[in-house]
């Protein structure tokens, strides 16, 4: 199993993260909070350690709506993909976190038997994460750290860490696309594609287009652009946009899911023409291989 070990020109565990990587310390900290409620949707005994050991987890920009629905919208994302994985790991042996940042699935999720779990990103979010993490025994038979940016070569990155692109692959992009520009999810949705033998599924979250100008999302988009952190890329027709690059989608109907109906109902309440469909989560599945 690849590890990043401690090398003199690296930052230390304590250094602060840089760009979208900063993100990755605000969801550890929602997730810390989130596993310490009574009701939580997700264990996570991980996530403490990252904002530890960073000296801080900052917090999302503004003071919006959406902001305060956020932690919620969260936990309700994070078990979504939770059971999605698990699922489709029944069938897929190699799971791909692409973005990972501090996704800790393959030391928290019950794993079928001889799970492999790739995380790629950026390779000083690793050598932070790996002095997190190290000591800690993963519940997937291999968790196997990628470094690559996803603006370059990453499949490279991925193939060279014993990837095997025959064998049918369950991909996750959580948290990941609205940061890139839309050539550059094209290519990274490609590069999956073509990794893809039949039965790998995918699961994606992505801003819905249709409420982009919305009161609900238009403050949070500016903060976030005003922090150097922008969201550049959305969807209208997600169905569609997957079907076209090979992939059969579904938008999960979040108001049928139990947990998700629980979780925001206190917002519905105190806020009734709050916008229901401002974040897609789409899952998808790929009968035949490459593109």
């Amino acid at each position: 199993m690849p590890m990043f070990p401690p090398h003199p020109e690296t930052p230390s565990a304590a250094a602060p993260l840089e760009g979208v990587s900063v993100t990755a310390l605000w969801t550890a900290r929602m997730r810390a909070q989130e596993s310490a409620r009574p009701d939580a949707l997700i264990h996570d005994p991980l996530a403490a350690e990252f904002p530890t050991a960073a000296g801080t987890a900052g917090a999302p920009p503004g003071s919006g709506l959406l902001q305060t629905v956020l932690p919620d919208w969260l936990a309700v994302r994070t078990r979504f993909f939770d059971e999605h994985l698990l699922s489709a790991a029944s069938g897929c042996r190699q799971v791909v976190l692409l973005g990972a940042g501090l996704d800790t699935r393959a030391y928290r999720l019950d794993w079928p038997a001889e799970t492999t779990v790739f995380e790629v990103d950026l390779p000083a979010l690793h050598v932070f994460k790996e002095r997190v993490v190290a000591g800690h025994r993963p519940t997937a038979a291999r968790r196997v750290p990628v470094a690559a940016d996803l603006l370059g070569d990453w499949r490279g990155s991925l193939l060279a860490a014993g990837f095997d692109p025959e064998r049918p692959t369950a991909w996750l992009c959580e948290g990941l696309l609205f940061y890139l520009a839309p050539e550059a999810v094209d290519r990274l949705v490609s590069t999956a594609g073509a990794l893809s033998a039949p039965g790998s599924t995918l699961g994606a979250e992505c801003l819905n287009g249709h409420t982009a100008e919305s009161p609900f999302v238009r403050p949070w988009l500016e903060a976030l652009s005003g922090s150097g952190t922008p969201w550049v890329w959305q969807l209208a027709d997600p169905e569609q946009w997957w079907g076209e690059r090979g992939w059969q989608a579904e938008v999960a109907d979040l108001l049928a899911l139990p947990y998700a109906v629980d979780r925001f109902a206190p917002h519905l309440a105190a806020h009734p023409g709050l916008e229901k469909q401002s974040m897609i989560l789409v899952t998808a599945k790929r009968t035949s291989g490459g593109r």
